[in-house]
């Protein structure tokens, strides 16, 4: 098991183990776990190929600093010839014509991508159950969800099938899955890692982020990813810090945490109130200072979130109209038609949820009522953020009202299976860094996570105190 990048790069360098054996490795263990489902496409040939490239790259001295890294990526981000389905029916044979600005940064630095995971559709989901290519199961707990959107990623790296992966999240589809998988899962800023080349879902929040074991390891994936991007008018011209350095180098006595009075706890599992009540303690005892902070507009961020997402996704999947690319429907007698007919058989039923919800709240006498009032509520968020940030350094939160659901028990009540959000989705409406840790577990044995919520491009802060607090002896 290689569990550490630092230490697997060490055996690589002095000639112990090679490339070709880390994916021989890796893809043994894929076909003994493919009863999880977390793969759509497995890359074999292509990654043994690469592999033995840097393997001679490493002899040379002139490999990247991710030689050797086995990545798996989610199926929303493109990987130029090979197919792109967002795990839904109405791509299912598109061919990407171009490489995601994120995925190619790590293919510089010699990453070996090892295939593309299963998700939610179109990214639209809590537990990935909504993919038109079956749920992913937990690898925890097969008879649970791996969380959503990104439970294909988060299920092959907590089930050791590659050692980092990526995923996105629009609400929490990175954290989320993290907390039900028990590893980490970072969503950077806004504007930190260029979004080209990734499917929109909703354009304005989705993020592209890493799945990781360990911190050093998330971190450095970031450094690699981050950065501003031409392609992209939303990645933020900003030096990249160089965050899987210095890692360890944390001050305590010299941090505020702010743990959030008003925040709604209805409904949360008393293990995981426990577990953050504890992280708290042993931050006090370490030296933080523990401040209780107000964010008054919080209870508001999931009518807000799945309004504006909503909005965005009708605006973003206008384009599967069976005309240019994508599913047509055969049987359609006019042009209208094809598109009714396309979009009914492409298009699973929460999509088809969504982009009638968002269309609703964008149409005429609707829109001031639904959809602009949101926007301002977003403004409020965010301000309620900067204010916060104005007097603590970090705020700490539950990634999840509860751990991993059963397979099932939510599919049929779509408001309850929106509810799991809760305490990621303002930091997408707000913009700002997030990262779930590995917090121990419930009596079940289930995986807790807990979330460290951070400045604007604080990404290094929030992955030096995850860092302390999964140190904690």
């Amino acid at each position: 098991m290689y569990n550490d990048y630092a230490e697997l790069r060490n055996e690589l360098v002095t000639g112990k183990v090679s490339c070709t054996d880390i994916v021989k490795y890796y893809l043994g263990n894929i076909e003994k776990g493919k009863h999880l489902n977390a793969f759509l496409l497995i890359f074999k040939e292509e990654a043994l190929k690469r592999a033995e490239e840097i393997d001679s790259k490493l002899k040379a001295g002139t490999a990247g600093k991710l030689a050797g890294m086995v990545i798996a990526v989610k199926d929303v981000l493109s990987l130029k010839g090979y197919k792109l389905t967002c795990s839904s029916k109405i791509l299912e044979n598109f061919e990407a014509l171009y490489t995601a600005a994120a995925v190619q940064r790590l293919l510089d630095e010699d990453a070996i991508i090892i295939g593309k995971t299963n998700c939610d559709e179109f990214a639209m989901g809590s537990s990935n159950e909504n993919s038109a290519y079956g749920s992913v199961l937990n690898p925890v707990d097969n008879t649970r969800v791996p969380g959503g959107s990104s439970g294909g990623s988060a299920a092959a790296v907590a089930a050791d099938m590659c050692m980092v992966s990526l995923g996105t999240d629009t609400g929490g589809s990175i954290r989320q899955p993290a907390a039900f998988c028990g590893i980490i899962g970072l969503k950077p800023t806004y504007g930190r890692v260029s979004r080209y080349g990734l499917t929109a879902f909703a354009s304005s929040f989705d993020s592209i982020g890493p799945f990781a074991k360990n911190i050093h390891d998330a971190a450095l994936v970031l450094e690699v990813m981050a950065g501003k991007d031409k392609n992209d008018s939303t990645s933020v011209e900003l030096s990249v810090e160089s965050y899987s350095q210095n890692i360890e180098s944390i001050n305590p006595a010299t941090i505020k945490i702010g743990i959030v009075e008003d925040l709604d706890d209805e409904g949360l599992q008393p293990e995981i109130k426990e577990s953050m009540n504890q992280a708290a303690e042993f931050l006090k005892n370490k030296g933080c200072e523990i401040v209780p902070v107000k964010l008054p507009n919080l209870k508001y961020s999931i009518q807000a979130y799945y309004i504006l997402t909503t909005a965005e996704a009708s605006s973003n999947l206008a384009r599967y109209d069976g005309a240019r690319y994508g599913l047509r429907a055969k049987d359609s007698a006019i042009l209208e038609d094809m598109y009714v007919n396309s979009r009914t058989e492409g298009f699973g039923p929460e999509v088809k949820r969504r982009i009638m919800l968002g269309t609703y709240v964008l149409s005429h006498g609707y829109y001031d009522a639904y959809y602009k009032k949101a926007q301002k509520v977003r403004r409020l968020i965010k301000d309620d953020f900067r204010n916060v940030f104005e007097k603590v350094d970090f705020i700490l939160t539950p990634t999840t009202p509860t751990t991993a659901f059963k397979l099932g028990e939510k599919t049929n009540d779509p408001l309850a299976m929106y509810l799991n959000d809760v305490y990621t989705t303002s930091s997408n409406l707000s913009g700002n860094p997030a990262l779930s840790i590995p917090a121990g577990n419930d009596n079940s044995g289930l995986p807790i996570g807990l979330q460290v919520i951070g400045k604007d491009f604080d990404e290094a802060g929030i992955l030096r105190l995850g860092n302390l607090l999964m140190n904690r002896k």
